[in-house]
Parts: structure tokens; C-alpha cells; sequence
């Protein structure tokens, strides 16, 4: 029978195409990496990988073993963190994929509590401008625009959130007053790289009714809301990316807005495991209890 610690570096090798890739998550050698898939491959009696300059691609015996190996996996998983469950504190690490804002200016600072209250735990915080892959494992919980819609996945509606037109005070000060939406088209905006979105939600300018005039585009909200708040032009925001000093304020906040919705995922078994519901858990309340951060008060009211 193939050892479990060999199936470990096929799982790996068979998420991330590649033995420099595979042996960084793993913490060993690329050579070990590949010396471990020879053995198996051998135990095996049959080729797993079909190798090429590009990387490692499985091959058809591969694909039906992966099913296995991660069933082996996710078990290899339950039996630890049960061994390891005797008291109500979580222990291990945690890797949460998070939108690269959100993650910076609203999760950071909130699992701060989480681990003085759990000493054991450890938090590895995925902040980019693009949706963490669970389908590889790059995280074991994810925050995202689209939900998964195929594969063994936990998912729930984590918030929906509104976003305004913003500009700054000097922006509005220096170009022609906004009255109405058919004045947004002698405006200019600060935007996504239209060719490099993580997701198609993030097209938060597609309701405007002609072609945005986009002075500066930037992978990542952060430098979108920097550019703006120096006065660069108009921008699309929710409420927890806009600073508190004013460097921001709303533009034509009752008749031009648009609505998205973040997604809590993980797949099914890692979702199983007590420091992932932990942190799950933890950010399902805080949303519920912080609707300020999604949807302003004003527009709530204005709903109701």
C-alpha cells in the first residue's frame, strides 16, 4: 500500500502543476518532491504525470486516484484536529483568502480578538487583488464575488453591499457640477484594469449607458480610492473603503448605485474542521452585526 506522506506530495504536485510549487507548500526539496512521485509511481505501477518544460499534468491513472488521495486527506485532517480537540480553543493554521480592501481594512483588525482568545491558532491572511482557489487548496475558507458551482463545497451569503459614487471635494470643486446621471459622461473615473477582473461583479461601471472616461485603472481597490481621494476622478466604493476624513464624499447617492454580494466558502471537509468553522463562525457574525460597512445608514433608511 503507498504511504499517506506520499499521497500528501501527489495531492500537492497535482494542485499546483509544478515540483518548486509543490515542495514550497510542502517545506522540503524540489528533488524530495520528485524522488517521493517516483516511488509511488512505482508502487503504483503506472505512470501519474505526464511530464512537459511547462509542469506536471495528471494523467488519466492520476485522475483516478486523486479522488482517493483526498479522501484520505480530508480524514488525515478529522483525525487531527479531533486529536487535538480537547479543549474549546482551536489550534493549527487557518488560511483565509480575502478580497485585498476588505481584507486590509475590515479582517485584519478583526482577528486580532480571535487569536488572543485562541493562542494555538495561527491565521494566514491570502490579501490580493484576485479570489483565492480553493479548488487547489490555496485557502481553506475564501471570501469572493461568485460562489463555487461545481465541486464539494460549504457556501453561504456572508453580506450583500452597496456601492456609491465617491469623488473628492477638490474633484468636484474643479469640474462641472453633478446634477443628474447624464452629467457623469464629462467625468472622468478611476476604475478596474477591464481586461484583468477577478471576477465579471466587479464591472461596477456597466450601468452608466456609455463608455467611462478612465483616467487611471488599477488591479486593486486600494489604489483606486488613493487616486481618487487625491482627486483624480470619480470612483465606485462600498462603505467600508472610504476614509473617515472626508477625502471622499458621495456623489448622486440615491439614483446611481449598484449592489454585490460577498460569498464565505470552503470545501466541504476542510469546512468540517473546528479552526475553520471557528473563523467561518467569526466572520458570519461580525457581518451581520456591522451592516454599516455594507450598506450606508442613509441608503438603508432611504430603502425602508
Amino acid at each position: 500500500m503507498p504511504e499517506w506522506t506520499d499521497l500528501r506530495y501527489f495531492l500537492e504536485l497535482a494542485r499546483v502543476g509544478t515540483l518548486s510549487g509543490a515542495s514550497r507548500r510542502l517545506g522540503v526539496e524540489h528533488t524530495t518532491v520528485a524522488r517521493r512521485i517516483d516511488r509511488l509511481e512505482t508502487q503504483l505501477g503506472a505512470a501519474l504525470f505526464d511530464r512537459s518544460r511547462e509542469g506536471y499534468e495528471l494523467t488519466e491513472m492520476g485522475q483516478t486516484l486523486l479522488p482517493h488521495a483526498e479522501t484520505m486527506e480530508s480524514a488525515a485532517l478529522m483525525a487531527t484536529d479531533q486529536l487535538g480537540s480537547s479543549s474549546i480553543t482551536a489550534h493549527g493554521v487557518v488560511r483565509l483568502g480575502v478580497p485585498e480592501m476588505f481584507g486590509t481594512l475590515v479582517i485584519a483588525p478583526l482577528l486580532v480578538s480571535l487569536l488572543q482568545n485562541h493562542p494555538d491558532l495561527s491565521i494566514d491572511l491570502l490579501v490580493q487583488p484576485r479570489f483565492a482557489n480553493l479548488a487547489n487548496r490555496e485557502a481553506d475558507l475564501g471570501v469572493m464575488l461568485d460562489p463555487p458551482n461545481t465541486g464539494r463545497y460549504v457556501f453561504t451569503r456572508l453580506a450583500t453591499f452597496r456601492l456609491n459614487l465617491y469623488a473628492s471635494p477638490d474633484y468636484l470643486a474643479r469640474h462641472p457640477p453633478i446634477v443628474s446621471n447624464a452629467d457623469l459622461a464629462r467625468h472622468d473615473f478611476v476604475d478596474y484594469v477591464q481586461d484583468r477582473l477577478a471576477s465579471s461583479e466587479l464591472n461596477f461601471l456597466d450601468k452608466l449607458g456609455f463608455t467611462p472616461r478612465r483616467r487611471m485603472c488599477s488591479t486593486g481597490m486600494m489604489a483606486q480610492c488613493q487616486a481618487a481621494a487625491a482627486g483624480l476622478g470619480l470612483i465606485m466604493a462600498p462603505p467600508y473603503a472610504i476614509p473617515a476624513d472626508g477625502s471622499l464624499v458621495p456623489v448622486l447617492r440615491e439614483s446611481f448605485y449598484t449592489e454585490r454580494s460577498y460569498w464565505l466558502a470552503a470545501p466541504t471537509d476542510l469546512y468540517r474542521l473546528q479552526r475553520v468553522r471557528i473563523v467561518w463562525n467569526l466572520l458570519r457574525e461580525f457581518s451581520e452585526q456591522n451592516p454599516s460597512l455594507f450598506v450606508h445608514p442613509d441608503d438603508r433608511q432611504t430603502d425602508n
